[in-house]
């Protein structure tokens, strides 16, 4: 899920439609509700954002200490004042990176990527028996070979994958991919995709590298 910190209705609402097309969850906030919500939610539900957006708001208003306080997920300035001393401004306080609008969607994902990658010091990819699961949003591979995945189910697999033999409850899987306050999809339908994520990798690689327990949650066996 991407967070989008921003005073304007229209451009919070147009980023979600746009990371929506892309299949990415994303939520909208202003900067005051942002600062009470960074502070209280859940950990599980902080740990289910992938990276923060911080566009227009009061100065001052928006910590990158505060949100690295709860997690490690990017921290990414979107400027619309195109100067040098803006952008110094903006690195000062503690983003990761300053990205001027307008901007692609596509590029704002590839930098959050990029950013993520370099968070994985170890490794770029987690590597399971022939499988191979990257963290750019590449599709896995097994034996050097692609497999090919709808964005739901390789999101789901990069999730497990990023929580390296951890076991994470279907809640989390749900946050992750379609955002804390997506209130139109029901939680049961990340069983459907772990079924059939869980059937092609048995077709693939001739056994299954998830490990699932009632009540427990999803593991991705690594060793």
């Amino acid at each position: 899920m991407i967070v989008i910190v921003d005073e304007r209705e229209l451009v919070k609402e147009g980023f979600y439609s746009l990371f929506g097309r892309e299949g990415v969850a994303s939520a909208g906030f202003g900067s005051s509700e942002f600062g009470e919500w960074v502070s209280s939610a859940a950990d599980e539900d902080v740990n289910s954002v992938h990276a923060f957006l911080i566009g227009e708001c009061p100065s001052n208003t928006i910590s990158p200490q505060k949100i690295r306080d709860r997690t490690k997920a990017p921290v990414i300035a979107l400027s619309e004042h195109h100067s040098l001393e803006n952008t110094l401004r903006l690195f000062d306080l503690g983003v990761d990176d300053v990205i001027r609008k307008p901007v692609h969607i596509r590029e704002i994902l590839a930098r959050i990527a990029a950013i993520r990658r370099r968070g994985h010091e170890e490794a770029r990819f987690t590597e399971v028996g022939s499988l191979r699961i990257f963290v750019d949003g590449r599709d896995p591979e097994v034996d050097g070979r692609p497999l090919p995945l709808p964005r739901r189910e390789r999101r789901i697999l990069e999730f497990l994958a990023d929580n390296r033999g951890r076991r994470v409850t279907k809640t989390q899987v749900f946050n992750a991919i379609y955002g804390v306050f997506d209130d139109e999809v029901e939680e049961n339908v990340v069983e459907s995709h772990i079924s059939k994520l869980r059937k092609k990798l048995r077709e693939r690689l001739g056994y299954d590298p998830v490990d699932s327990k009632r009540f427990l949650g999803y593991r991705l066996i690594i060793d």
